[in-house]
């Protein structure tokens, strides 16, 4: 088993999406900040310097580091430096916390040729992974408690439009 972590923006959306796509474990969390044990109020209100994060579990010889990274681009908006559709604020902001230099290699391919593409520029961190906070049990698997509140975070973040 391996680890990956992507900061995608709000960490309940990216989860289903993941666990869906083969990952065995979908952790919601926060990394990037400095300080230790961060709570999700702080988080949110920008005062720690995390992002809210996922932390996958999966199996390389079922699914891939780049087919992560693919699912990973698939679910963002790669040229918004802002934040993710509503929610607004470095924690937010897009992430791959690398654990080795081939997934930063992959990721880096995977940029260049998004940019090359679009034409545009890819507004997502590349950083070193270095600490991951598990988020408060409320938030872990919100997408499977609470489905209906799921359903309209979706449609009301923008990330899913009503009746698709």
């Amino acid at each position: 088993m391996k680890r990956a972590y992507f900061a995608g923006g709000c960490f309940w959306c990216m989860t289903p999406v993941f666990r869906e796509a083969g990952a065995d474990r979908v952790v919601c969390g926060y990394s990037g900040g400095e300080e230790a044990d961060p709570v999700y109020e702080d988080v949110k209100a920008q005062r720690t310097g995390h992002r809210e994060t996922i932390m996958l579990e999966y199996d390389p010889a079922e699914v891939s580091y780049g087919r992560l990274l693919d699912i990973y681009f698939e679910n963002v908006d790669p040229f918004d430096a802002g934040g993710q559709f509503i929610d607004r604020g470095h924690s937010y902001t897009l992430a791959v916390y690398y654990t080795s230099e081939e997934e930063k290699a992959l990721a880096e391919e995977r940029i260049r040729k998004l940019e090359k593409e679009s034409g545009q520029t890819v507004c997502v961190t590349l950083e070193p992974f270095a600490r991951f906070y598990d988020a408060e049990e409320y938030h872990q698997d919100y997408d499977l408690k609470n489905p209906e509140a799921f359903e309209r975070e979706l449609i009301e973040s923008g990330r899913k439009r009503a009746g698709g």
